[in-house]
């Protein structure tokens, strides 16, 4: 019985080790709002599913927080004393980088450098680089028609992806069974039955793929689950943009 116990535990431990999700970065610039000076040795930091994740600006006021989990995060910057009374709503992508770009600092004001929003054509990116990448987010599946077909929102996510006759996925040029599924970080062959109402964000890998996700001939689906803090990240977000916090 001991010795059973003891086989769970290492179990439990070993698949909360490599059960890791989806990460990614968030960068920029800290400077102060008169002078447009760097500000060295602010302190930025954000709150992130329990745990408390922080840096400090360097002599350009740069800063660069690593290894967080995908999703919406309030940055928050403390400098000599003084703690800015509204954060910085970050969003941050599956497997790449937020660039908040220039924060200008005062001790009760923030503002942003202006930037232009243009409209989604729908076309793949480049991400710092990287291969061409679909992602999409709860705000894009409760808008699709395919909200409540997990495979059909795959199929309409990527054109690299089809549905065979008999059910499965296949990415295009690849064998069956080719295809692997990530859910919050841990690998399966099988999608199953996930609701697309749990799934806050999708990546398809449609080739080129990272090496932390294995080998294969096909492609990858990247999904992470919804938690408490999305929910809660995207409500503080939206009290931000409404000028109540």
């Amino acid at each position: 019985m001991k010795k059973l116990l003891i086989i769970a535990l290492i179990t439990m431990a070993g698949s909360h080790l490599f059960a890791q999700g989806a990460l990614g970065d968030i960068v920029g610039e800290v400077v102060d709002f008169n002078s447009e000076d760097p500000v060295y040795a602010a302190e930025v930091f954000i709150e992130s599913n329990g745990s408390k994740y922080r840096t400090r600006t360097d002599f350009d006021g740069r800063f660069r927080i690593s290894g967080i989990s995908a999703g919406t995060h309030i940055v928050n910057i403390q400098y000599k004393g003084d703690t800015l009374a509204k954060g910085v709503v970050a969003v941050v992508p599956m497997d790449g980088i937020e660039n908040l770009g220039q924060i200008k600092f005062t001790s009760s004001i923030l503002e942003l450098e202006s930037v232009t929003a243009k409209a989604d054509d729908g076309r793949m990116k480049l991400e710092f680089g990287s291969l061409p990448v679909k992602e999409i987010t709860s705000e894009d599946i409760v808008k699709s028609s395919a909200k409540f077909d997990i495979k059909g929102l795959i199929t309409s996510i990527s054109s690299e992806v089809q549905l065979t006759n008999d059910g499965e996925l296949v990415f295009r040029g690849a064998r069956k069974g080719d295809m692997l599924y990530l859910m919050d970080g841990v690998k399966t062959a099988t999608i199953g039955n996930v609701p697309s109402a749990s799934i806050a964000r999708m990546k398809i890998y449609s080739g080129g793929l990272p090496a932390k996700y294995g080998d294969t001939m096909g492609g990858v689906v990247v999904m992470e689950s919804k938690s408490y803090f999305d929910l809660y990240n995207a409500w503080y977000a939206e009290e931000i943009k409404a000028g109540r916090q």
